[in-house]
């Protein structure tokens, strides 16, 4: 069973490092002002948001015990956040798990 552990890590590293590197050796040739180099940026966030979305309404776990109105409240000032610290992304993740905690054990 150990080594099956194993043998999984390295094959997802291996790949997960493979593609990073793929990456890394073709970015030189793609300009970022390029069509396909904005393709690839509008697909990076499109994954990102149906992430979010499916982790706020279908979630897994503990936070599928957490009310659907906490859950959007926490995701809309949590965007707020966002814009107000000028695109940071720790400030509204720190802040999101601390309201989420907090709402959940008040309301």
């Amino acid at each position: 069973m150990a080594t099956d552990i194993i043998i999984v890590i390295i094959v997802t590293s291996f790949a997960t490092y493979l593609s990073r590197f793929l990456g890394v050796v073709s970015s030189e040739k793609i300009r970022e002002t390029s069509k396909i180099f904005r393709w690839f940026n509008c697909l990076a966030y499109s994954t990102l948001a149906s992430l979010i979305a499916r982790i706020v309404i279908f979630p897994s776990g503990s936070l599928s015990e957490i009310d659907y109105l906490i859950r959007f409240v926490v995701v809309i000032l949590s965007v707020v956040v966002f814009y107000l610290t000028k695109k940071n992304l720790v400030y509204p993740t720190i802040f999101s798990a601390i309201i989420l905690a907090t709402l959940n054990s008040y309301i």
